[in-house]
């Protein structure tokens, strides 16, 4: 199982992803830059978890991750065609995407979630917080048991650290994310301290309406969730590990990736 992780461009999360994806068990990772696409060239087909990095793709110019939307989607490779026509094979053969923080905002805007029907056509944005301050701290999150995503089976209940600046999920109108969640395209959600979903503040950092922290598509092969799982690979990356009893070194934000290798060692893709 292969796992290519893009850097460049202004993300900033590459080593601990590769590093997170290692002890989850993808030994075979590579890292490489987005220019290696354009200039030498990329053979997706050859791998079978394409992660989508964090940080600040061109600076955000046009909004969040909007010119690498661009430049998938219209700058053509070498061999002919676009990289955003090689994401699409890739998830047509229901190989895993990932997309953290700004990497779900790539794929909102490239129309890869929450996917549907109509290609890759862009059916939701992810517009400043509801506060209009960056957000630099851990959140709560319920899992979605309906949900039919890889990624976050038997999780539960999972905290994880966020830092964003424009992380609301926004639609047309509200029905078009009410749809979402009853169809169990919501996999993750922002909540209270009792498990409710919850669109207030503090506990829900940006407004995501009805608490949508991530997107799924129908078969559950692509996800963007905007908490980094990532920034929690080591029990002691948590703010409060030293007061916590001890269940293993293990960082929570590994269980996404351990049941993303889980799912392609048992599909056999």
């Amino acid at each position: 199982m292969k796992t290519l992780i893009l850097s460049g461009f202004g993300t900033n999360c590459e080593k601990e992803t590769l590093y997170a994806c290692r002890r989850a068990g993808g030994e075979d990772a590579d890292l490489r830059h987005i220019n290696v696409i354009y200039h030498e060239g990329l053979d997706l087909a050859q791998y079978h978890l394409l992660i989508l990095i964090g940080g600040f793709l061109d600076g955000d110019d046009l909004g969040a991750a909007r010119a690498c939307a661009n430049r998938f989607r219209f700058r053509a490779l070498p061999r002919g065609g676009t990289f955003l026509r090689d994401l699409q094979k890739f998830v047509a053969q229901d190989r895993l995407v990932l997309g953290i923080c700004n990497g779900f905002q790539l794929l909102v805007k490239l129309g890869l979630l929450p996917g549907s029907e109509a290609g890759a056509r862009q059916q939701l944005t992810m517009a400043p917080n509801a506060n209009h301050r960056f957000e630099d701290r851990w959140v709560d999150m319920i899992v979605e048991d309906r949900s039919p995503c890889v990624f976050t089976k038997g999780i539960g209940r999972i905290e994880l650290p966020v830092r964003h600046g424009e992380g609301r999920v926004w639609a047309e109108s509200r029905d078009v994310l009410e749809r979402l969640v009853e169809q169990g395209l919501a996999p993750l959600m922002y909540c209270s301290q009792d498990g409710t979903p919850t669109e207030a503040y503090p506990a829900n950092p940006n407004g995501s309406p009805l608490g949508i922290a991530a997107l799924c598509n129908p078969k559950g092969t692509v996800m963007g969730l905007m908490p980094h799982p990532e920034a929690y690979n080591h029990y002691t990356n948590h703010p409060q590990w030293s007061r916590r009893p001890f269940q293993g070194e293990d960082g929570k934000g590994l269980a996404i990736l351990r049941n993303a290798y889980r799912y392609l060692a048992q599909s056999g893709i």
